[in-house]
């Protein structure tokens, strides 16, 4: 019971505050932290060049919903099955729209899978789903296959593996390929486990801790550590191929990015607020975009995190940083096509002729794809003092609900066409990462380390 009461306190105090997480080689391995600095002057600007489209919204201008577009009617695709989730985000080469899942909007069972969120320690890693079994990460990188029908455990690994330099440490995540999965952790390595076992088939060290999951493409391993750095490594031995560096920063949010990839691209978002595009063979840049906001009011605009994972979706990028920027890229030019003044730490859902996205003060934002005009927007937090505001997370449209996951222990069920509140669904505790799919179930992981399956 004491895991349920104060892992909404932990997310708010965590989160809420911008989540800062200090860099330095310390961060989730020893105890050395460098000195916050939040109140770095220095800006970076996208600046359009000749050919690429304004701007809808100036980023000194309110976030407003469009008088042409409000009330109007948009185009969402069907639900479609999942039959597998293998990564975050799902199958790299299909995306779903709209997921067959969770159409009763009933919890079938909770199934503990380890070590909840404390101070020291906390669950970050999104679940994936292969073969009938449900793969998850709990705090202290304890990686376990569960059965999806029951819940019943089939097998768990710790793959930590301890040392004096890193006694204590965060993060990390799982993806699924070619029967094994593959770990990466803030334990300061990136692993390989055979999925039916849970069998040890190679660890490699790096030198920085890693928070987010780990994207597989073409035969390697891609991850981003906490000192901006992109790595490969080889999906059969997991030797380390060619790296990436981007700008540091002092300061980022304790979620983490995983890369997107498409074809021959690797997409990677930096705490640097960097948006970078790679080629996958040899790490060769092919753009960057900044996303950078700052505001005179708010020195928390100054982090420039990136923290959500950027979403590849008919040809365009979809990606939002803290400091109050939401971009709609070109995959193949990296010319901006429009901008939104929001701040986010989430991953977007764009489906059929408009993206939903979800602010850091509650708003769940209902956009066109094609301008980025505002369809609608529903402030969930509105007229609450500060003390009872929420924060959200997703969103994921599902058998036709649009779902905002919370750190009060909620999933929200809105209209995707008008974001109206249609039911609540109550989890157990926070639920800080979005569900996902498969066989028409929706699997969350709860910041108490709880799988929860929904019919």
């Amino acid at each position: 019971m004491k895991a349920l009461k104060t892992a909404p306190l932990r997310a708010k105090t965590v989160l809420a505050l911008a989540a800062i997480a200090v860099l330095g080689a310390g961060l989730g391995g020893c105890g050395t932290l460098d000195k916050l600095n939040v109140f770095d002057k220095k800006k970076n600007k996208v600046i359009a060049s000749q050919g690429e489209r304004i701007p809808l919204i100036a980023l000194n201008q309110k976030l407003e919903v469009s008088d042409v577009l409000k009330g109007q009617p948009f185009f969402l695709p069907a639900s479609e099955p999942v039959t597998s989730w293998p990564q975050p985000g799902g199958a790299l080469d299909r995306w779903i729209d709209n997921l067959d899942a969770g159409a009763q909007f009933k919890i079938a069972w909770r199934k503990s899978f380890g070590q909840g969120s404390k101070r020291s320690v906390h669950v970050t890693a999104p679940p994936v789903a292969v073969d009938g079994r449900v793969y998850v990460m709990d705090a202290e990188a304890h990686v376990s296959a569960l059965d999806a029908v029951s819940g019943e455990r089939v097998w768990r690994t710790d793959v930590a593996q301890k040392t004096k330099r890193d006694k204590t440490a965060f993060g990390g995540g799982v993806s699924y390929a070619d029967g094994k999965i593959f770990v990466t952790s803030g334990f300061r390595f990136a692993a390989a486990l055979d999925a039916a076992t849970g069998k040890l088939i190679w660890r490699t060290s790096v030198d920085a801790p890693i928070h987010g999951a780990p994207t597989i493409m073409g035969g390697r391993v891609y991850a981003i550590s906490i000192d901006d750095e992109l790595m490969s490594f080889d999906i059969q031995t997991g030797d380390a191929g060619w790296t990436y560096q981007a700008l540091t920063e002092p300061a980022r949010i304790l979620s983490a990015s995983s890369p997107a990839a498409a074809g021959d691209t690797v997409v990677a978002a930096f705490a640097s607020g960097e948006l970078t595009a790679l080629r996958a063979a040899n790490g060769n840049e092919e753009w960057t975009a900044v996303l950078s906001r700052t505001s005179r009011t708010n020195a928390l605009s100054e982090i420039r995190d990136i923290a959500g994972r950027p979403v590849i979706y008919k040809g365009d990028v979809y990606a939002g940083s803290h400091s109050g920027l939401f971009m709609t890229v070109d995959l193949r030019t990296g010319a901006p096509r429009w901008t939104l003044p929001v701040a986010t730490i989430t991953t977007p859902w764009p489906a059929g002729d408009v993206v939903f996205m979800i602010s850091q003060s509650g708003q769940v934002i209902c956009a066109s794809r094609e301008s980025g005009q505002v369809y609608w927007i529903n402030e969930l937090n509105k007229g609450l003092k500060r003390k009872k505001r929420s924060l959200y997370f997703g969103p994921v449209l599902a058998s036709g609900r649009l779902l905002v996951m919370s750190d009060d222990g909620k999933m929200l069920s809105l209209d995707p066409q008008t974001g109206a509140l249609k039911e609540t669904l109550k989890l157990g505790s926070a639920v800080l990462i979005p569900p996902i799919a498969m066989n028409g179930m929706l699997y969350a992981v709860t910041d108490g380390a709880t799988l929860v399956a929904i019919r």
